[in-house]
Parts: C-alpha cells; structure tokens; sequence
C-alpha cells in the first residue's frame, strides 16, 4: 500500500455523526508508526470506522520533502516549512478523501504527524512564532480532538532508527533529536491552553505503550464504546 493512502473501514461512514482526530507525534524512532497501527485495529476492533495515514504524504508537495531529506534533492532547510505547510493543505483539502472530508463523514483519522512536526522540527531555521503562524490555516481547517506526544530518550530512539533503518534522513541524528525533542516542548508550552494535548511514556513493549495510548483514547469514544 502507497503510505499515503488511507485503509478504510466502510461500513458506518454513512452517519452524520463527525469522526475523531487524533495525531501521534514524536522525534524519529519514537515508535509512531507501530502505535498507529495498533490503535487503527484497535478502534476497528471496537467497531468504530477508521482511517490512517500520514505526513508528509506521497502527493506532489510531500514527494519533494521525502527528496529533500533523504538527501536526492538539495534545498535550503528553511525551503522545508512552507512546502510541509502546502503539503498538509493538500491533505487537508483534497476533494473527496481529504482529512477534512472523512472526518466530517464520521470516520476517525489517525495521523502519522501534523503541524506540530512542523513546530518542532523546521524551528530549528525559522522562528517558532513564524512556522505557527503559517500553520494557522491548517489548524483553522481542522485541529486534532488529540495529540499523543510518544515522549523517549534520544538515545533509545536513535538505537531504534539504527537497528530499523539501512538509510537515516536528515533529522536523525543524536543532536537534532535532542534538540528537537526540546522544540516540541516549547511547542506545547507555547499553545497547550488552546490543544488537548497528552505525553504518553514511550519506554516499554509496544504493548504497554499501546495501552498507555488506548487510556488516553478511550473518553473520546466513551459513548461509542
């Protein structure tokens, strides 16, 4: 499957009741993309219509950021934000299957990153005000009902993407996870009274990981449940 294409369960899309967003974040190696999986069948289990997916996406604009920082294509890092900033646009907006578009036909979307990715990591060459400020149309279009911030040491990540990966991008390296793990902090300091926002302890077996998150999940779909 294409990483950008959604896996959809069809049955109760039909409904009028608005889906859930939720959005995972984390340094690299933080463990993302398994917990994804993991909630998506745990949610399908419980019989709630899902979706997953992620940024940056396989569309136009997020196939020149894949280049950029696997290092096929040189650009100045500061050219990073706005294309991050259009590619989530498009996500957002696409006709038909955007993630504005199946959210409001009641499916729940979980997201591999969004704009606080953004925050976090293109701070380090912009200013922090600046790359908020040109996500604010994206929050406007659709904020998460919740963020899950995997929180790991830079060391366990770094072992992780290490041992996981036979190349690393741009971002992977033990100082810029560091670093990166302290901008998104300042993030979240920075605009915590306005998003739910939950830091999940990403130490442990993917199991118990899955159920710290399942906990945090949960009271969004009490009533489904």
């Amino acid at each position: 499957m294409e990483r950008n294409k959604m896996e959809t369960q069809k049955t109760g899309c039909g409904n009028n009741i608005r889906g859930r967003f939720l959005v995972l974040e984390g340094i690299d190696g933080s463990g993302k993309s398994t917990q994804v999986r993991l909630l998506a069948e745990r949610l399908r289990n419980e019989g709630i219509p899902c979706d997953k997916t992620m940024e940056p996406t396989d569309g136009p604009f997020g196939s020149q950021i894949r280049q950029v920082l696997t290092g096929r294509i040189q650009a100045d890092p500061r050219v990073l934000a706005p294309l991050f900033v259009a590619d989530r646009l498009d996500h957002l907006l696409k006709e038909g299957n955007g993630l504005k578009a199946r959210v409001e036909a009641g499916v729940t979307v979980i997201c591999d990153r969004y704009y606080y990715s953004n925050y976090a990591y293109q701070s380090a060459d912009l200013s922090m005000d600046w790359v908020i400020g040109a996500n604010e149309p994206c929050r406007q279009i659709l904020r998460p009902d919740l963020c899950l911030f995997l929180d790991v040491d830079p060391d366990a990540a770094l072992e992780r993407i290490t041992r996981n990966r036979d190349h690393t991008e741009l971002f992977e390296k033990k100082s810029r996870l560091i670093q990166t793990r302290k901008d998104y902090q300042e993030a979240f300091r920075r605009i915590g009274n306005e998003e739910n926002i939950v830091t999940i302890d990403g130490s442990g077996s993917k199991e118990e990981i899955a159920e710290r998150i399942w906990e945090a999940v949960r009271p969004l779909f009490i009533q489904s449940l």
